[in-house]
């Protein structure tokens, strides 16, 4: 089915094309616009399961404020009723945002130009965005299974792509231009940053590129884990702080101001936000989990350009979120790897920086510059465990001194082993700095002698 059959159309106005577009994908198949030009749309478009929507060359959707700023584009109809909705394609969308960036919390936490909420296999290929403003994500998705994003362009200010909890997914071909953070895995959240909270794993992130800007904030990628506990009388809570209470997740909806409240009154209703104690508690998922990060991701052929960290695995603690609770236990996040990752940038910056436990990490092809892997403590009362670190064929481009590795997180224990190395400048010479906690080495680099 051609859209233009159903009145969608680069003359008419963006409240007639999104009506239009609306009722040719509640159609189901395959829905193409092919006529080149600038689409005007007014508000959000729902697909539905077993839908394919294909966009041209020359094709480009126009946000317009018609009727009232809206937030979501492209929204999946189960993402309303929490049930699933499968078989969706988005194909070529070129989107501009026109300044139309606004968060209306349709569904709190979800805040995507296209987003999916509920969805199995999922496939977004051939999207560009240059327009990204300072409030929306370009593309999030949450709670999936069998996700590719792929061929994407996405210059602006807040994410590009954007994850909550789900499993198997692949994210290739992408070139980022974006002020906050590239890739966001974010199994934990602020409170308004994903719908729901867990587990993100079995994944792929290949060939992307981070292209270098003139502000720098935000990381390439962001891994973000989380712990909470039950719901206690007199309990200290925060902006985005979580509870399980009566078998269901809660969040603490409230502004990133720093203040705190007591809890007396346990939350038990089963949706939407309600107010006890002064406290507005956000109906978050009703099966519940203790924690949340991300397990088993392949990061291969990975281009850093701007000097920021490229990849932080870490617990939130600010006046946004504290994403580990007072007394829970921390998650182990694991099995990172990374293969045949770029350090482009000349100037001083961690290429993985961590204050989560992680079990692992292993390091194969990588050009290393002035770009340490770095350990150091978010909340202090957090045992990390022991993390291995295997280094396996890395290129190492530094003139002098270099610190390859720097744990200052207390009693954390570092097993550092490299293998295969290459070595460009004859000062070179690699050290290792443990200022609470234990290193362990074996290597072949200058300057790292074997032992602790």
């Amino acid at each position: 089915m051609n859209a233009a059959d159903f009145g969608f159309s680069a003359t008419a106005s963006g409240l007639d094309n999104t009506r239009a577009l609306q009722r040719a994908v509640d159609r189901g198949g395959t829905i193409a616009v092919t006529v080149p030009g600038c689409y005007r749309i007014a508000g959000t478009v729902y697909l539905g399961s077993h839908t394919a929507l294909k966009f041209g060359h020359g094709v480009t959707l126009q946000k317009v404020d018609e009727a009232g700023p809206f937030t979501h584009v492209l929204l999946n109809k189960g993402a309303l009723t929490k049930t699933y909705d499968e078989h969706i394609l988005v194909e070529g969308l070129s989107l501009q945002v026109n300044g139309i960036d606004f968060c209306d919390w349709t569904i709190y936490g979800l805040r995507g130009q296209i987003a999916f909420f509920y969805v199995h296999d999922l496939a977004i290929r051939g999207f560009r965005c240059l327009d990204l403003g300072k409030s929306q994500f370009a593309i999030h998705v949450c709670t999936f299974e069998d996700l590719i994003v792929e061929d994407v362009i996405v210059h602006g200010d807040k994410d590009g792509i954007h994850l909550g909890r789900g499993k198997r997914y692949r994210i290739s071909n992408g070139v980022f231009k974006t002020f906050d953070d590239a890739i966001a895995l974010n199994g934990h959240d602020y409170a308004s940053g994903n719908p729901e909270l867990g587990w993100i794993e079995d994944g792929l992130v290949e060939n992307c590129h981070d292209l270098n800007a003139d502000k720098v904030l935000g990381f390439f990628c962001r891994i973000l884990a989380g712990a909470w506990i039950d719901w206690i009388p007199g309990m200290i809570v925060q902006n985005s702080d979580t509870v399980v209470s009566h078998g269901r997740l809660y969040r603490v909806r409230g502004k990133p101001d720093g203040q705190t409240f007591a809890s007396h009154t346990p939350p038990s209703h089963n949706t939407g936000t309600r107010i006890f104690d002064g406290i507005h508690w956000v109906m978050v998922q009703d099966d519940v989990n203790y924690d949340a990060g991300v397990r088993r991701v392949v990061f291969r052929d990975i281009i850093l350009s701007k000097p920021r960290i490229g990849f932080s695995v870490h617990f939130d603690e600010d006046r946004f979120s504290r994403s580990f609770y007072p007394g829970s236990k921390a998650p182990m996040q694991r099995q990172l790897y990374f293969d045949h990752i770029t350090v482009a940038y000349p100037e001083h910056q961690e290429l993985i920086s961590i204050c989560t436990p992680v079990d692992g990490l292993t390091i194969t092809n990588t050009t290393f510059r002035d770009s340490p892997i770095s350990f150091y403590d978010r909340a202090a009362t957090i045992d990390q465990g022991t993390t291995r670190v295997s280094l396996i064929g890395c290129t190492f481009t530094a003139e002098g001194p270099f610190e390859l590795l720097a744990n200052s997180a207390p009693h954390k224990t570092v097993i550092l082993k490299t293998i295969g190395s290459i070595v460009l400048e004859e000062s070179f010479s690699a050290s290792a700095s443990a200022t609470s906690g234990t290193n362990i080495i074996k290597s072949d680099l200058p300057g790292l002698s074997d032992g602790s």
